[in-house]
């Protein structure tokens, strides 16, 4: 069976991979130009962002609730004070000159369907500049994203940074 025919079976949207990417794209752009809250709508309100902390044996930890993770916020509220901090300057990570980013987004793989719900995975990698020094970041995303509404919404999303050895404090906008 096609997608088409069983996106028009199941009443489900259909969902084409340019839309899944042109999603993704339009969210990294959106911290790009720092546009913090049209960054803010690409999430749902139950949204959890979990970018989850390296172990010494070099494993990922596996419960937000129980471990150490880089990051965790299991609603938009926890995003939504991120954004009020950036733009506050009660961001440890951030202040005056603002940093300059560069978002790439390669890979980008359907992992599953749910009707109008998809998971994807991708690769990313983050040019960061700031006091005259380029810093690279990189990593894999894991997100799900609802396509139900007028527009796509992020319900959860895994960011797993690869060099996590880093000399200063990180943020939302550097993955």
């Amino acid at each position: 069976m096609t997608t088409n025919a069983l996106a028009a079976e199941t009443g489900a949207k259909l969902i084409t991979q340019n839309a899944i990417e042109q999603f993704l794209y339009r969210e990294a752009r959106h911290l790009d130009d720092r546009e913090f809250e049209k960054w803010l709508e690409c999430y749902a309100d139950d949204v959890v962002y979990w970018m989850p902390a390296w172990t010494d044996d070099d494993e990922l930890v596996e419960d937000p609730e129980k471990d150490v993770s880089l990051i965790y916020y299991p609603n938009k509220g926890g995003l939504e004070d991120r954004v009020f901090r950036i733009r506050t300057e009660r961001s440890s990570a951030t202040s005056i000159p603002e940093p300059r980013t560069s978002h790439n987004i390669s890979n980008v793989e359907v992992i599953e369907r749910r009707g109008d719900t998809v998971d994807v995975r991708f690769n990313w990698h983050t040019m960061y500049f700031r006091y005259k020094t380029v810093d690279p970041y990189y990593g894999t995303s894991f997100c799900t994203i609802d396509f139900s509404g007028e527009q796509p919404l992020i319900r959860r999303k895994t960011v797993v940074l690869k060099n996590d050895y880093i000399h200063h404090v990180v943020d939302v906008y550097h993955f």
